[in-house]
């Protein structure tokens, strides 16, 4: 398949480029911004692959959208705003680069009649939950600015499968963690702080519960999805691994040889939810399963954040 991944310079999307480009004999091409969140440096080892061609651009930007998702079987779509204190902060860049950019790439897709797009959502578009797992067939309750655009941008997607027939597929992702990922994110931010001694900043009571996979896992997944998912649909793709954030963090610490008297509880995030929680079983009978424990996943982040300068 000849696939444009937008977004192909951040964290997910850099890791899914070099699966595509290792594992499968696709030809890929990555657009992306190069944004705070994106770099050349994630793909070091693949910018010169054969199969591989790399532009700098956006996904507003009509013109070189069109032209790019006119040279390709799919689309799959990463690009987005994606930190939340951010978005809590201003929201515009969300609302621009995650509904309107979407839109773009779903415009072009229509027009050059693409064989597939795949669209990168989040788990927290669901909301938060105390008990029990989200499926795909909940109703959508985001309560932050980033998971409201990402909401609407699904929305948007399905919009264009039931008014234009477009093959859209949609998947929504626990938190990810391995590789490559920003270091403002928790648990690159808090390797690199503990290896240093600084405090370790938690939330509230660090009661907050996330499910986490590692994105290699992630990546297996997302190209199940793309190539044997069913035109329309929805699919979790989760692990089944919560840990509160202060569980995490003791994770963290004990894995870098850290002390519990690095932990500093702070005032909480505003529209911080409880929990996140959410069924993969649907894409679990495509024949999926994850292989990377959180232990493992983690041993390898500390290996790869204490040896590089990210």
């Amino acid at each position: 398949m000849d696939i444009l991944v937008t977004g192909g310079a951040g964290f997910i999307g850099s890791n899914f480029v070099r699966f595509l480009l290792n594992e499968r004999n696709d030809s890929v091409t990555t657009l992306d911004a190069l944004t705070y969140a994106g770099s050349r440096d994630n793909l070091d080892g693949v910018l010169d692959n054969p199969n591989h061609e790399f532009v700098e651009g956006d996904i507003r930007d009509r013109e070189l959208v069109n032209e790019l998702v006119a040279d390709v079987d799919v689309v799959v779509n990463f690009a987005a705003e994606s930190h939340v204190d951010r978005s809590i902060n201003g929201a515009e860049p969300f609302v621009s680069t995650n509904v309107q950019g979407t839109q773009t790439l779903l415009d072009a897709s229509l027009e050059a009649d693409i064989d597939r797009f795949l669209q990168i959502s989040t788990d927290e578009v669901y909301g938060e939950i105390h008990e029990g797992l989200f499926t795909e067939d909940d109703p959508l309750n985001p309560r932050n600015p980033y998971s409201a655009t990402k909401a609407g941008a699904d929305l948007l997607v399905q919009s264009y499968r039931e008014t234009h027939d477009l093959p859209v597929l949609i998947t929504r992702t626990c938190n990810n963690f391995g590789p490559r990922q920003h270091p403002e994110k928790l648990i690159p931010k808090f390797i690199k702080r503990a290896a240093e001694g600084e405090t370790l900043p938690v939330y509230g009571d660090g009661s907050n519960v996330r499910e986490w996979i590692y994105v290699e896992d992630n990546c297996t997944a997302l190209d199940t999805v793309l190539r044997e998912g069913e035109i329309g649909e929805v699919y979790n793709i989760g692990s089944g691994v919560e840990l509160s954030n202060l569980e995490t963090t003791e994770k963290i610490l004990e894995a870098v040889g850290g002390s519990s008297d690095q932990i500093e509880f702070v005032e909480d995030r505003a529209g911080h939810d409880q929990r996140y929680a959410i069924d993969a079983t649907k894409t679990k009978e495509l024949g999926w399963e994850p292989e990377w424990s959180f232990e493992d996943g983690l041993e390898a982040c500390v290996d790869y954040y204490l040896e590089t300068d990210q």
